[in-house]
């Protein structure tokens, strides 16, 4: 693996003009002495963690930490859709930039995921020395071995073949950094990668027994690493742990209210969220914030102009009486009565827009991005029973999530496949927007088809991708093939 150094954590303040943003200071070498000198310190490091989810990337506007991955990972599925060319359009939601070795897109989920592996390891492997109490080592270490398992787990979706439950999974997954280390690694197997991820959320979840309640939802505990471990098990096919996982991870979180569900998804507060990025107003993250292209009510262009649509298939698929159906507006730029309040004249209308997401002030893009809630946990119930056959927990699960939603909802009779594609749809629904749909498409081998729907044939590229084809591998970047002599490359 090439060096990778660890993020400062103070951010250097620049001046800014229109739709210019804040910058972090340069990436910074901070010893590991410093960091293992003192349980706090290495709090502080994992606390830096918390703030890369949401700090910019390679000084680039569309790559605002991991917020900017999950839009790229809806960007890549057929539910989000684009009305025009804005910034995401032009990269990844043509499927061309994951491809391309020497593009900055496909180095950033790299760079970025293995600079959060580097920074837990030091902490995993070094705070069992430093003197402290031993639940705030076990809390701080948990959070660690959290991280660890979170990244590696999403590099694996992305740069490997997909996890196929029951086959051995011997094709080459990516590098397994357990410590902190410049020495160059081979591509671990799949199925080890994955084993490792098991591992290291077990190991949390045990030390997070012992330990105090958490700061704040940014931060991890139990249930968090729970909830982590659910998606695991559910990409593996282990119908039942992952339904039981799930459950663990839901554990004492409500499901929202109706009118909480149209606040505009911007505050932990929600008592649905497990986790999420916290910011706070004296964070300004501007033009790169998630909020500066996913909602439809901040003043940047990326929003003025392209705001996100939902596929009107998808769309056509919600209950009149659910909630969830106000979320997106069909006639929005056609129709002669305009439901979305938009801030100036400036803002664009266009057909099947969404008001999921919402800034509180025009002028800020500040707001909390939501990265777990307890409505996927409940879907991860109800599609793992129903693969597993048990129709009747299946239906239960789906039952629980859909009638909040919709009071009209009758519990749904449907077994096998026909429950199995309900409930994919109700997560469909559920979760657009929060970053799913193309590991979704390729943990189940689904092919990608946007056609038929309200996508500009112009500007995505894509169409459709069969199963299998090799475009579902994100290929190692070339920075990394050119200074690690044992990488081996996905096909070309």
């Amino acid at each position: 693996m090439k060096k990778i150094t660890l993020i400062a954590l103070i951010l250097g303040l620049l001046s800014s003009c229109e739709e210019s943003f804040l910058e972090t200071t340069p990436t910074t070498s901070v010893s590991s002495s410093s960091i293992l000198a003192s349980v706090g310190n290495a709090e502080a490091s994992i606390n830096g963690i918390h703030r890369m989810l949401y700090q910019q990337w390679e000084s680039s506007q569309d790559m605002g930490g991991y917020a900017g991955m999950m839009i790229a990972m809806d960007a890549m599925g057929e539910d989000l859709v684009f009305p025009i060319n804005q910034w995401y359009s032009n990269s990844v939601y043509r499927w061309t930039v994951h491809r391309n070795v020497n593009a900055l897109w496909d180095f950033y989920p790299y760079d970025f995921m293995y600079q959060v592996i580097n920074n837990a390891n030091i902490v995993i492997n070094g705070i069992d020395g430093i003197a402290g109490v031993q639940k705030d080592k076990d809390r701080v270490k948990a959070e660690a071995l959290t991280y660890r398992a979170w990244a590696h787990f999403f590099l694996v979706q992305l740069y490997a073949k997909r996890y196929v439950p029951g086959a051995a999974n011997t094709q080459l997954g990516v590098p397994l950094m357990l410590k902190s280390s410049t020495v160059p690694q081979p591509r671990a197997t799949v199925e080890e990668v994955y084993a490792q991820v098991n591992k290291d959320l077990d190991d949390a979840i045990v030390l997070f027994a012992g330990t105090a309640e958490r700061a704040n939802k940014s931060h991890f505990n139990a249930n968090v690493a729970n909830g982590i471990k659910a998606r695991v098990l559910l990409t593996q096919g282990n119908w039942i742990a992952a339904a039981t996982a799930a459950a663990a991870a839901r554990s004492g979180y409500s499901l929202m209210s109706n009118a909480e569900y149209k606040a505009g998804f911007n505050s932990a507060t929600n008592p649905e969220w497990i986790w999420g990025s916290i910011m706070s107003a004296d964070q300004t993250i501007y033009f790169y914030s998630y909020f500066a292209f996913m909602s439809y009510n901040f003043n940047a262009g990326a929003v003025r102009t392209c705001p996100k649509c939902i596929n009107s298939l998808l769309y056509a698929k919600i209950s009149a009486t659910d909630v969830r159906k106000g979320l997106w507006h069909p006639t929005e730029k056609t129709g002669t009565v305009k439901e979305v309040v938009l801030p100036t004249a400036s803002f664009t209308r266009y057909n099947y827009m969404n008001t999921k997401f919402a800034v509180v002030d025009y002028t800020s893009s500040v707001g909390d991005v939501v990265m777990m809630r307890a409505a996927e946990m409940y879907l991860i119930e109800a599609e793992a029973y129903a693969r597993a056959g048990q129709d009747g927990k299946a239906q239960d699960a789906l039952y629980t999530l859909v009638v909040n939603r919709n009071p009209s909802y009758v519990k749904s009779t449907s077994t096998g496949q026909t429950l199995i594609d309900e409930i994919m749809v109700q997560r469909r629904v559920e979760l657009w927007g929060e970053g799913f749909r193309f590991l979704d498409l390729k943990r189940l081998n689904l092919p990608l088809d946007r056609t038929g729907a309200n996508h500009v044939v112009a500007q995505m590229n894509v169409a459709t991708v069969p199963v299998g084809d090799k475009l579902w591998q994100w290929l190692i970047p070339q920075k990394e093939m050119d200074t690690n002599p044992v990488m081996v490359q996905n096909e070309l």
